[in-house]
């Protein structure tokens, strides 16, 4: 497929909305209409499209300016949650694979919750729950949510952290990573290669070296991160 005929990624940007609770750290997870035409029915952090309204004038990086002012305004339309624009921050970006009908180049963004209790429009989100990242993917694997691969992958990264002061300090001492997927057919399902992976360039499942990838098999979904 040539330059010219694949799909312009649409500007997008994501919040991970994270609070802490006595069993651990937990995220917001919102559930999609089911008949919306893309990932209808998934549980998805707050998001959407950056809109005109996002831009502002005189910021270093326009475009990380006007994600932040989405990822703050979706939290506000889909969860009538105030997120501090401060207190974001960028650490993943994430564009849909070049083979998608519909693309999206997205910011993704880490925040504490603050205060006030989520509400959702039951239009486009239909509902939401605070979970534990284990318990996500515990779900996941169970066959009881559907996570888009990059909330997955997030979930994943998130499962680690015990606080909610632990996981903003750690993304916020790293550079934010590049997620440029490159989908693979495999027996059972399907393998998303990342930037780092040994056969990320050439498609080589079995190439040796490092591995960063993510199987997505009818058997259960598995981050695989090896240096």
């Amino acid at each position: 497929m040539s330059d010219s005929a694949l799909a312009p990624p649409a500007p997008s940007a994501t919040v991970v909305v994270l609070r802490d609770s006595p069993a651990g750290l937990e995220t917001l997870l919102l559930r999609r209409n089911s008949r919306l035409a893309f990932h209808g029915g998934a549980w998805v952090f707050p998001g959407g499209h950056i809109d005109p309204v996002d831009h502002v004038g005189g910021a270093e990086d326009v475009m990380l300016a006007a994600a932040r002012n989405a990822a703050v305004r979706e939290a506000r339309e889909e969860a009538k949650l105030a997120i501090e624009a401060d207190k974001l921050v960028f650490f993943a970006h994430w564009t849909t694979p070049v083979i998608r009908p519909k693309r999206f180049s997205t910011w993704f963004f880490v925040a504490p919750a603050g205060q006030g209790a989520v509400a959702v429009d039951g239009n486009e989100i239909h509902a939401h729950s605070w979970m534990r990242p284990q318990k996500a993917l515990a779900a996941q694997q169970a066959g009881e949510i559907e996570l888009p691969p990059p909330t997955f992958v997030s979930i994943t990264r998130l499962s680690v952290f015990h606080t909610v002061n632990q996981a903003l300090s750690c993304f916020a001492e790293r550079e934010p990573e590049i997620f440029f997927p490159r989908l693979q057919t495999v027996a059972g399902g399907a393998c998303c290669l990342y930037q780092g992976d040994a056969g990320y360039e050439t498609g080589d499942l079995d190439a040796p070296g490092a591995r960063h990838r993510l199987w997505m098999l009818k058997s259960g979904w598995r981050y695989e991160r090896k240096p």
